[in-house]
């Protein structure tokens, strides 16, 4: 469909929204909403499948602002199309809460397929939900070449997300697997908070996107300095139709059309002042004495966008129903993926005495899950490592067969940690699948910023992070987690579970996939002995061996130290000395728990905790009168019996505290 005037005149006002907003919020990007917003109102209004009704709609394409400081481009469309976000929500912008947040935030927002602001999660996430919803056409729908499963995603990025690195790792790994369903609009505006983006940033961004295997077009600046919509609308049509992602990079004037600011670096990111606000709205076509403003033309365009999304959805629920009769089985597997059901898993148990590393015993239970037809994931170059090789698991690969079926559901990441916690995001958000990651805990570092973000939206995402502590050994100090513990415990919303043994570890992922939210699962390199027999992980903590006495000393251990304090009271018990080993897979579980069950662990006697990482968050169960066995400081290039020795991790100093303590 053309770009109309009628079109120009409503991204226009979708133009003075955002100028009104920011001016009133009295902060804001006012810049890159106003030079993009007949961007925006192309997508919405003529290329995006989407129904303002129905924002969840499952058959719907997403769109995501990678850009997130642009976030009135984004709330004044949806204001526009019909969603159910109102002119005072729009007036409310930036301040305490509304349902305009300075930053788009998934869950608060109708419309917000994702909570975006660090930038480059938005892109690097977006191919994660590209990924999904081609697997699953692939999947339940394989001879279809346009099935009605099969929806696209639409991303609008600036200089800063190309630049940071999450986005090239997400990026290569999109053009090597062919994840056509993908479309990123650059918006090539050459500006930044410093200045002129081209001081730090000029390189042939089409060029480095063509090497990553994308298809990409360059679309220059009208003479007038206006978006050329027209090449922009070609180029979202080819998109729709390619075999591979499309990076769209769209020269751009931030602020246009302000007549004294437009390329000015200063649009970015402050108000353009009440003055030049007046003379960009002159320069739109808009009264300059009035604050947003909704001409009759803006209502007429509500109502059409809501009739043309209930005509899209009308027309996807015949396609979908076409679909069932064509593929009775596998539509009716597709349909049943929003129930994971657990009553059919038959998880292995582990006899007692035996030994294993709590790593290999995942790989068993990940075997048994694998029948679960939601589970996908796999590794950052490290599968047989972190214990994520499950064989039921077909492997992915979306280009070449040869080294996987484009349905597989285990993925070989490679070496992009950044890139695969993003993907698992976006996996989660755009189907009911259920996607885990897996690297040494070492490098879950690299991952925090998408970690953060999946515990903000509070995604079903598991990360799976093996080589636990000093354990590692001989690879040394780089390799061994210190500090990776309570780092991962202090992000709100997520659960760390370091599971003591087989047993514990079993229990931990029926309990993981039973919560439904974001999850670390922490796994020993070393064999570690089965000492527990169906143990109440789902309660965080529990008490794993006492006397009948009452005791002197209670010992909280995590991990591959809880065999530690186990020994250490069966050798005081020969002592007459009382002892209770509390195992704590997951605090934030045992958080959960009511006063009078953690009372019932923790009082009494005075605590002390084992754990071979840093001390920084134990003092909070042991008291300030408690003590901590810990490793706060780098480890060391040695064997690990060496380790636990030199760093006092071990049954004989355990004796010794606990005796000190009492």
């Amino acid at each position: 469909m053309a770009f109309t005037e009628t079109d120009q005149q409503i991204a226009n006002v979708a133009a003075g929204l955002a100028l009104d907003a920011v001016e009133a919020a009295g902060h804001g990007h006012p810049g890159t909403a106003v030079a993009l917003a007949p961007v925006a109102h192309l997508l919405f209004s003529h290329h995006l499948k989407h129904d303002p009704a129905n924002p969840t709609w499952p058959g719907r394409d997403r769109f995501v602002l990678s850009c997130g400081h642009a976030s009135m481009l984004l709330y004044a469309q949806l204001h526009l199309s019909g969603y159910p976000l109102t002119l005072d929500d729009l007036k409310q912008f930036r301040k305490a809460e509304s349902q305009t947040p300075g930053h788009p935030e998934y869950g608060h927002t109708p419309g917000v397929e994702m909570t975006t602001g660090p930038l480059g999660q938005g892109l690097a996430t977006a191919v994660g939900m590209a990924w999904a919803q081609q697997h699953l056409a692939r999947r339940y729908d394989p001879t279809e070449p346009v099935s009605p499963l099969l929806s696209h995603v639409y991303v609008i990025a600036s200089d800063g997300d190309l630049e940071e690195g999450v986005t090239s790792e997400a990026s290569s790994f999109a053009g090597l697997h062919q994840i056509s369903n993908l479309t990123v609009i650059y918006d090539d505006n050459q500006i930044s908070i410093d200045g002129d983006a081209r001081a730090s940033f000029n390189e042939d961004t089409a060029a480095r996107y063509r090497s990553y295997g994308w298809d990409c077009v360059t679309i220059g600046l009208l003479n007038s300095g206006a978006v050329d919509i027209q090449a922009l609308d070609n180029a979202l049509t080819k998109a729709r139709n390619s075999a591979k992602p499309t990076l769209i990079a769209l020269r751009t004037a931030i602020a246009y059309p302000s007549p004294n600011m437009t390329g000015m670096a200063s649009t970015h990111g402050s108000p353009m002042g009440a003055t030049e606000v007046a003379a960009t709205k002159s320069a739109l076509g808009l009264d300059p004495a009035l604050f947003f403003q909704i001409p009759e033309s803006a209502i007429k365009h509500q109502q059409q966008m809501i009739l043309r999304g209930a005509k899209l959805k009308t027309k996807h629920d015949m396609q979908m129903k076409n679909y069932q009769e064509r593929e009775p089985h596998l539509s009716a597997q597709y349909l049943n993926l929003s129930n994971l059901d657990l009553s059919n898993v038959h998880l292995p148990t582990f006899d007692h005495g035996s030994s294993i590393a709590t790593r290999k015993s995942s790989q068993q239970v990940l075997e048994e899950l694998a029948k679960l037809p939601q589970l996908v994931g796999g590794s950052a170059d490290l599968s047989e490592s972190n214990g994520v090789a499950a064989k039921s698991l077909e492997l992915f690969h979306g280009s070449d067969e040869t080294f996987g079926s484009r349905s597989g559901r285990r993925i070989l990441f490679g070496i992009r940690e950044h890139a695969m916690a993003a993907f698992n995001n976006g996996v989660a958000l755009a189907s009911p699948l259920r996607p885990f990651g897996a690297t040494f805990l070492i490098f879950s570092d690299y991952m925090r910023p998408s970690i953060r973000l999946a515990c903000l939206m509070q995604l079903p995402v598991v990360w799976v992070f093996s080589h636990d502590s000093i354990g590692l050994g001989e690879d040394g100090p780089t390799h061994q987690p210190v500090e990776q513990l309570w780092a991962l415990r202090a992000i709100p919303g997520n659960s760390v579970i370091r599971p003591a043994d087989a047993n514990e570890t079993a229990a931990a992922w029926l309990e993981i996939l039973r919560r439904s939210k974001p999850a670390a699962l922490v796994l020993s390199r070393q064999n570690l002995p089965t000492i527990t027999t169906n143990p109440d992980v789902a309660k965080g903590a529990y008490i794993v061996y006492e006397t009948t006495k009452s005791p002197q000393a209670i010992v909280i251990a995590t991990g591959s130290e809880l065999h530690l304090a186990v020994q250490a009271a069966t050798e005081l018990a020969e002592q007459n000395i009382a002892v209770r080993i509390v195992s704590a897979p997951c605090l934030e579980w045992f958080d959960e728990q009511d006063d009078a069950y953690k009372s019932s662990l923790l009082t009494g006697a005075p605590k002390i905790a084992i754990e071979a990482g840093s001390a920084v968050g134990w003092y909070k169960y042991v008291g300030s009168d408690g003590k901590v066995l810990s490793v706060d400081h780098f480890g060391a290039s040695a064997a690990p019996t060496y380790l636990f020795e030199k760093f006092g991790i071990t049954t004989a100093n355990l004796v010794k505290q606990i005796k000190a303590l009492i």
